[in-house]
């Protein structure tokens, strides 16, 4: 079975959906990401990868932070598969055409939610595990040599928000080969991604806050949703040292005012001082856009999982500190739409864009919506490819991969950002007598 299941995020599209933008031309901003321009990258694993989760979500976080790079992405998730392979061929067949096929910079690796067989541990299932990993990592070394390689540590079988399936709880399995696949990263020079100990963590805290929510992290105990595949994407980006600077401005509104920036460009600050205004106006050119989270009213669960987690703060900070304001409160708008208001001392401590429904969050969520699009496209693509040596030259494969193009080349479109105009509108003073 697929598990595929985002109709509350494309339902927020049809929503939220909004005129196509002019389009800018921004650098990217340095780091030390791991991912470079042009990289093509490979997801390889089970059914918890072709869920197409976790892996649109780290697409995301490349485009949006990346905009003018060229990186491809491809799922090579099937359900049911193990470290030997599955309905879709035996382990080599499966290396030789959904992985080396397509020439990966980067590939990762997930498998071991069906290597455990939902038993409690047995060294022989065990060893079998071991030895079949081993097969794969050396495999890979051997026909892509040049691979950067990740290996993810399993992704939990939830014992938290229910009682174990069998004593001891299955996740102690999974913990185990955890362990494993750390150990082997540590062996191969690999890196290493914990899916496991996140997610759990997050489920734990949920779980004494809201029961009924905490239970739909991963609602079938073994597939998560949106929330928890964030969790999961965000320890993936962490292991390739992902910033989490999508914009900073610090701007002295002082009598000559002027702005220190960063990953972005501020240009045409001035003072306003017209009758009924009063504060400060600038043009801003960032160079990314913030992650394309829902309104936490669209997506409980997942308001929750940001709120329990450090998602927000270390991948997604589109900060904002204005000094020398007049004490009162002032109103921020963005291109003349009102975004909210705060006071003077907020705004010296500094707010977080990247969390409020600004123009550039709903292109942020523009880019989401075509990034699940050129998913569905390679999904079907992928499905036929997979089902016979010859498929790939089937008119029907040629033309998904025909739109597939066509929908890469709008999704990168979409994803350059535009400048905005913003004005702090002193809204209402501090009031200095009785």
């Amino acid at each position: 079975m697929t598990y595929n299941i985002r109709t509350a995020r494309t339902a927020l599209f049809l929503v939220f959906f909004i005129l196509p933008f002019r389009v800018a031309n921004p650098q990217t901003n340095s780091s030390d990401f791991a991912i470079h321009d042009a990289d093509r990258i490979t997801f390889f694993g089970d059914s918890i990868t072709e869920q197409r989760e976790y892996t649109e979500d780290v697409e995301e976080y490349v485009l949006t932070r990346y905009p003018t790079w060229k990186v491809s992405f491809h799922n090579a998730g099937v359900g049911g598969d193990k470290v030997s392979g599955g309905r879709a061929g035996p382990i080599d067949l499966r290396l030789d055409r959904d992985v080396f096929a397509w020439h990966p910079d980067v590939i990762t690796i997930m498998l071991g939610m069906n290597d455990c067989y939902y038993r409690p541990d047995q060294p022989g299932i065990y060893a079998t595990y071991a030895e079949g990993y081993r097969h794969i990592v050396e495999s890979i070394h051997k026909n892509s040599p040049h691979t950067r390689l990740t290996l993810i540590q399993p992704s939990p079988y939830d014992d938290v928000t229910r009682e174990p399936a069998v004593p001891g709880g299955l996740n102690s399995v999974l913990l185990k080969y955890s362990a494993f696949v750390a150990q082997l990263a540590s062996e191969r020079g690999a890196l290493v991604a914990d899916f496991n100990a996140p997610v759990t963590s997050v489920l734990k805290a949920i779980n004494t806050e809201s029961p009924a929510l905490a239970q739909q992290v991963v609602p079938d105990r073994v597939h998560p949703q949106q929330g928890g595949h964030w969790i999961m994407a965000e320890s993936l980006l962490k292991s390739w040292h992902a910033s989490a600077l999508v914009s900073s401005v610090e701007i002295d509104a002082g009598a000559k005012p002027r702005a220190d920036a960063a990953n972005t460009n501020v240009t045409d600050l001035v003072v306003i001082k017209t009758k009924g205004k009063n504060g400060i106006g600038w043009t801003q050119a960032d160079k990314s856009l913030p992650l394309p989270f829902p309104p936490s009213e669209v997506d409980p669960v997942l308001g929750l999982v940001l709120k329990s987690s450090d998602i927000v703060s270390a991948l997604d900070q589109e900060t904002l500190k204005v000094h020398a304001l007049a004490p009162g409160a002032y109103d921020l708008l963005v291109d003349g739409r009102a975004i909210g208001k705060f006071t003077a001392d907020q705004l010296a401590t500094g707010i977080n864009l990247a969390t409020m429904e600004t123009p550039m969050l709903q292109q942020a969520r523009l880019v989401l919506f075509d990034t699940e699009r050129v998913n569905n496209l390679e999904s079907a693509r992928f499905g036929i490819i997979n089902t016979s040596a010859t498929a790939e030259l089937s008119p029907t494969a040629e033309a998904l991969a025909a739109a597939y193009a066509k929908g890469v080349e709008r999704q990168r479109a979409d994803a350059l950002p535009i400048p905005h105009h913003y004005e702090l509108l002193l809204a209402s003073p501090l009031s200095t007598g009785n």
